[in-house]
């Protein structure tokens, strides 16, 4: 049953890319050479752990290959277009015929088709997870709401994601080698100052901290920086906290929130382009 949840979840997610004739079927199945598939020029995904392949490598001699890859045809021969880790499992597996999705595919929808793949695997770590979204963005002008719809995640979710690139390379590469978790990172993010990002970081694993006692060692450490630099104003409650984290996820910029002593206050929201400002305005108008 979890297995055809995934192929289920899949195959939303491909089905935003492919029109419903390309949709994967199982009347579209063909078995075919392993050695006639060529690799995906466009696969995205940065690496595929060891012990990972070789679980599925064995599940593979075991049970054969249970979902099929999706490819194209080039000539002669195939071109994969997605189920890199299948492919390598199966090679590794000493399988000479394996089942296939057969799909005219564009070569502008190759690395998409990748990416959404990629994004809705389970083990993939957050920060491949944010760089595929991130690629997609850029290379197909999506909205994160857009975008969102098609990989059937929320917009808060894809918002959060891209979030964890604003971290310092040190703290990405934290996450990534599953030195300190999503929790963690995003009890980080509501930290400004790089610098601070990196002592809390350090402090986390140098001490095991749980997430619960990170966040507030967050709110530790923000108090006495805001002190410090605006002794004339009021330290937000956690009630504006709140309020502040949450715009910040909704806009995907760290928002700030300015209250005086006599309730008066402002929000200010940065932004880096002229694109940016108008993906504000559309949110602000929603």
């Amino acid at each position: 049953m979890k297995e055809n949840n995934k192929q289920n979840r899949l195959g939303r997610g491909l089905s935003s890319i492919f029109n419903k004739k390309q949709e994967p079927s199982n009347k579209n199945i063909s078995l075919v050479d392993i050695n006639l598939i060529e690799k995906n020029p466009f696969q995205p995904r940065l690496k595929i752990a060891d012990k990972e392949l070789k679980e599925l490598t064995k599940s593979i001699k075991t049970y054969g290959l249970i979902q099929p890859i999706t490819v194209r045809s080039k000539g002669n021969c195939y071109e994969l277009v997605s189920g890199e880790r299948r492919l390598r499992a199966s090679l590794l597996a000493g399988l000479t015929k394996i089942p296939v999705f057969l799909r005219q595919v564009e070569n502008n929808q190759m690395r998409e088709v990748a990416l959404v793949e990629n994004i809705q695997r389970e083990d993939l770590d957050p920060i491949e997870v944010a760089l595929s979204l991130n690629l997609l963005i850029n290379e197909h002008q999506y909205t994160q709401e857009k975008l969102g719809e098609k990989i059937g995640k929320s917009r808060s979710s894809v918002s959060n994601f891209l979030r964890l690139l604003k971290l310092d390379p040190i703290i990405q590469a934290g996450i990534r080698d599953k030195m300190i978790s999503l929790g963690h990172a995003k009890a980080i993010l509501n930290v400004l100052d790089k610098e601070l990002q990196l002592q809390i970081y350090h402090q986390i694993i140098e001490q095991k901290m749980s997430v619960r006692e990170t966040e507030s060692l967050v709110q530790k450490k923000k108090n006495i920086s805001f002190k410090s630099k605006y002794k004339s104003k009021i330290i937000l409650s956690n009630h504006f906290q709140k309020i502040q984290s949450n715009l910040s996820d909704f806009f995907n910029e760290e928002v700030s929130l300015k209250i005086a002593k006599n309730g008066k206050g402002k929000i200010e929201i940065p932004f880096k382009s002229e694109k940016k400002l108008n993906e504000i305005i559309k949110l602000l108008q929603s």
